[in-house]
This record gives C-alpha cells, structure tokens and sequence, in this order.
C-alpha cells in the first residue's frame, strides 16, 4: 500500500463524514419532490455557485487538464473551449435568468413553458429531450467512472488488496473495480440527501480543493525555483499559429510528438476555429440538462441564478489552473521519476497521480487524495441528481402516476438512483479513456442538441415539432458519426449542427405556429430578446406598460468582455506559478479593468 496510516485515515473520516451527511439529510430530502431535486430552492446563490464550480472540478477532467497543460503548455487554456467552458459567462450575463423565471423543476418540463401542454408534437419534444438529458447523463457517469478508477489504481495496487477478496481480477479491469466500488459510496450518500446533501458535500470539497491546490502551485514553483524547465519554445506563449511547429518536442521528451499527433490538435488554427463555432453556438442554446442546469433551476431568484454563474468562473479556475500548472510543472522537470509506462505505451493521463505520489508529503496526500475522489464524488452525484429528476419527473409524474404521494416518489428516487447509477458504471466499462469520453459527449452527441435549443430561445415561429426533429436529426447522427469516422469528434460538428438546423427549421415552417396564447405568456415571463416581433407587439398591445428587452448588445458587450476575464482567471495562475512577472502584471491589471467595467454594465444592472 504506497499511501501511509495518515493519509488513509483522512480519506475514510471523509468518506465516513458524506455517508453520515446524506443519512442526517434524509428527512429534509423526504418532505417533498422541490426539496430532493433542488433543494426546495432555498439555498443561498453563494453555496450553489461553489457547488457548481466543485462539481466541475472533477478528477477525470482535472486529469485531462494536467496532460494539456503538461503537452501544450500555455496554449491548454483555449483546449477545454471544447466544453465550451465560456458557457458559464453567457449564462452569467442572461441566459440564467431567462431559465429561472420559468420556475420549472427540469429542462424538459420547461418545454411546457414555451410550447405549451397539449399535443402529439409537444409529447415528442418532452420525450426526445428527457432521452437526450439520460444519454448525456450516462455518458457523464461513465466518463467519472473511467477517470476515477485509473487514479485510485496508482495508489491502491492491485498486489496489495487482492489477497483480502475472494476472486480475481484481470489486471485490464482494476481500475473498473475501483471505479464500482466508490461510485457505490458516492451513489448511498446522494440518493438518500438529494441537492441538499450534494450542496454541502460540495462545498465541504471545494474547501479541501482549494487548499490543497494553493499548497501543490507552491510546492511547483519552489522546485522551480532551483530547477529550469526544459519545454519547447512555443510552450510558454498562449499564442498560436497556423500549426503547432513551434511546439516540437524532439530532443526533450519524444514520445509527447506522438501524443500531439494522436490528439489530433496540429492545425490548431483550425482546430481553435471549429472550436469557437461549435462553442458560441452552443452557449447561445443555454446549460445542457445536467447539474449545471439544476443547480440554476435551484436558485432563490432569477438575479440569484445569474450571480451563481459568474461566480463559477472566479472560484472555480484560479483554484484549479493552480493545481494543473503546478502538477504539470513537478511532472515536466522529473518526468524520467515518473511511472507513465503501460501496457500500450505511455499514458500522459497518469501524469497527476504520478505526480502526487512522487512529490505530495504525507497528510496533505491524504488531504489531497481526499478532495480528487470527493471532486469525483461530486460530480458523479451531480450528474445522477440531474437524471433522477428527469426520470422522475418527466417520466413517472408525467406519463406513470402523475399524482404520487410523496413516499412513492422517494422510492422511485431511489429506485431510478440505482438503476442509472448501474448504467452509468456499466458504460463506462467500454470506454477506452477520459478523452474518448469526453470528446464523443462534448463535440458529438452535443453536437445534435445544440441548434434546437439555440432557435428555442431566439425565434417565436419555432415549435415543439421543430424541436423534435432537430433533436432527432442531431442526436441519431450523433451515436452513428463515431462508427463511421475515423478522425477528432470536432470536425464533424458544422454536418450534426447543420442536420439539426436543417430539422428545426423544416420541422417548424411545415407545421402549425405554437398557440399565440403560450408565446405571450411565455415572452412575457421569461423576456427573451431576438425574433419576437410578432409576438410582442400582441402583449405590447394587451398591456402598454410592458417593456421589452431591448439589450441584446450591451449583454453581448458584457459576454466579450466577460470571455476575456475568464481568459484572465485561466492564465493568472499559470504565470504565477511560472514567475513570469511581466506578463502576470499585465493580466492582473486587466482583470481588474473587465471587474471594474462588468460591475456598471452587469452588477449594477441585475435589479432590473
């Protein structure tokens, strides 16, 4: 066993203090379905924006974070647009607040709101969305599950645990032995709590991570401190060209060529710009039906949901860039230390546990250890909250028992936690690594679900059968697309998203408008701005005091500038850790110019 009695007993006391925290919840959870699925939206925007930045944190992505940072260099920031991760800043400026005025429990069951309750139409987009929102879950699942298990099995061999159990395990499938075991721990704690024992756990993990993080940045800049780093030249500028020539690691360490090769990034040019469309398009369709979205559906007030989106980006990334430039840093001047080796090469995703093992002092490995499986545990109990509620309430209330008690719909929470926590490990039994997975979720099947909840927001004509189809025709491309090419996920994108405009727009003008009577109440309620016309001068002609949104550019002014800032928060980090005190300068100043801006043109104006 390579961890010591401390850390091991700091790993149980947290793993015993989640069990104990879901079993204490139980009750609050049981009164009704709002206080499972969100809480009873009585949690303060402070602690769910915390929750949400910590359910990102997660290990699988941390993992995949590292290996950029360690490959790229400073070019890894503008990588994880692939989520894209500037979709927390168009939520901030307004798209949260549109979501949370509709004060629905899911994203299917706001579909209510815009298309109305009534017809075959209507049932098809409610189904097509709850099938999209379990798929992506399930691949979520899978992809915590596959990153877990890979770093437990570093500091858990195999040799040190098989002679306690009574079977055998083929070396292939240990990390998959890990990955059952804690998401079963995980699986106990947030069935029985529901949101509010999510919450909490989160929080009580953002804690740890956050220290643990600042201590690894400055055990990284002391060992660089007395040692140089040996990179290419381009590894230091966040600035690229058409290719990625001046990222040429011939000489230093060879085998991280192939690994740029393989990842399919050398037209990074083009790469970068596939990656802007794909993501502008994808933050205009707002949060995907995940944790993410339910932790806004979880807020008090619109203006509650729109403070808990920016804060995501503040707290979340310079705690985080902390500690995937810092392992990157201690993994890049004693690579030859570190155990990379496998079966079928070398695997760059074991550079963080391999750095923590090699260079974390006793306790804080506890420590450390302790937060990288709770961001796991977060995230994984996240992700299975957001699909209990849409199987729940979107399909058991809706189309089973509508009018359950509130003990039935315990159980059925319950019931469906397990069945889709099952699924959710059982996928992830076929997926080769963290970034097979994410790719195929990110750039594929996301791929098919973005055109049609982009028009929902923006255009009054489109409707529930124009949803159907467009979700359809992305969605079906989406599961095929990956047995049929053989190149990134990525760029097939502009042919899903194209198939799926196709089916939205066609689906929309060969069928009836959706009925006037819930287009108003809809503009009315939630205030979109973009193709409205029609619509609202129908409820500028019932009411004349109403006031339209008329800000679509200062809200796109308030994007740009917000996209920048957390440009800003990524790369602040990196350039401390690294010393680079020029440039550091520079990128505070600037932060704090965008802080000043966005607090006259974002803050001041979220009373209105």
């Amino acid at each position: 066993m390579l961890l010591q009695p401390l850390d091991i007993a700091i790993i149980l006391v947290y793993l015993a203090a989640m069990v104990i925290l879901g079993i204490l919840l139980k009750k609050r959870a049981q009164r009704d379905k709002e206080s499972y699925l969100l809480g009873g939206k009585k949690l303060p925007w402070y602690m769910l924006g915390m929750s949400n930045a910590s359910d990102m944190f997660d290990i699988s992505g941390t993992m995949w974070m590292v290996t950029l940072a360690f490959v790229y260099g400073m070019k890894s920031i503008w990588i994880p647009w692939l989520w894209p991760v500037f979709n927390q800043i168009f939520l901030m400026m307004y798209l949260s607040v549109w979501l949370r005025r509709s004060n629905v429990t899911t994203g299917a069951e706001w579909l209510r709101t815009r298309f109305g309750t009534k017809g075959r139409d209507v049932t098809a987009s409610h189904a097509i969305v709850v099938v999209f929102a379990l798929i992506s879950c399930f691949g979520f699942l899978a992809y915590g599950f596959i990153g877990l298990g890979k770093f437990v099995e570093i500091f858990i061999p195999w040799s040190a645990v098989a002679p306690y159990l009574p079977f055998t395990i083929e070396p292939l499938y240990v990390p998959h032995f890990y990955g059952v075991v804690f998401c079963l721990l995980t699986m106990f704690y947030s069935i029985l709590g529901g949101m509010t024992s999510i919450v909490i756990g989160d929080v009580v993990k953002y804690t740890i991570m956050s220290a643990a993080a600042i201590v690894v940045a400055v055990i990284a800049a002391q060992h660089l401190a007395i040692k140089p780093l040996n990179v290419p030249e381009g590894w230091l500028s966040p600035f690229f060209g058409w290719t990625l020539a001046d990222l040429d690691w011939t000489g230093i360490i060879d085998e991280v060529n192939s690994k740029i090769e393989s990842d399919g990034f050398g037209l990074f040019t083009v790469f970068f710009m596939m990656m802007l469309f794909k993501g502008v398009f994808a933050s205009l369709a707002g949060p995907a039906p995940n944790y993410d979205m339910q932790k806004i559906l979880s807020t008090r007030s619109p203006k509650d949901a729109a403070k808990m989106s920016g804060l995501v980006s503040v707290v979340l990334l310079p705690i985080r860039y902390s500690m995937v430039i810092g392992f990157a840093v201690l993994g890049l001047l004693y690579y030859d230390q570190l155990d990379l080796q496998t079966a079928v090469g070398v695997d760059f995703e074991r550079i963080l546990p391999s750095a923590i093992l090699q260079f974390v002092p006793v306790g804080l490995m506890g420590l450390l250890l302790a937060g990288l499986m709770a961001a796991f545990m977060g995230t994984f109990a996240g992700t299975l909250n957001a699909a209990q509620a849409y199987f729940t309430n979107d399909i058991y209330l809706k189309y089973i028992k509508p009018h359950a008690s509130n003990r039935t719909i315990r159980n059925v929470n319950y019931i469906s936690g397990i069945a889709i926590a099952v699924i959710g490990i059982s996928l992830g039994f076929f997926a080769e690594d963290v970034n097979s997975v994410l790719q195929w979720i990110v750039s594929a099947l996301y791929g098919g679900y973005i055109a049609a909840n982009m028009l929902k927001w923006y255009w009054w004509r489109f409707n529930a059968s124009g949803f159907f189809w467009g979700m359809l025709a992305g969605i079906v491309p989406a599961l095929i697309f990956p047995l049929v090419f053989d190149f990134l996920d990525l760029y097939y994108f502009p042919l899903l998203f194209a198939l799926s405009l196709a089916g939205s727009i066609i689906g929309s003008l060969c069928t009836k408008p959706t009925d006037t009577s819930v287009l108003k109440e809809f503009y009315r309620t939630v205030k979109p701005w973009g193709f409205w016309k029609p619509i609202r001068l129908l409820v500028a002609a019932e009411d004349p005091t109403f006031i339209a949104n008329k800000h679509f550019g200062r809200d796109m002014f308030n994007v740009v500038l917000g996209i920048v800032g957390q440009l800003c928060l990524t790369i602040l980090p990196m350039y401390l850790v690294l010393m680079m005190e020029t440039e550091l300068l520079i990128t505070v100043v600037l932060l704090a110019a965008i802080a000043i801006i966005l607090k006259k043109t974002w803050w001041n104006k979220l009373e209105n």
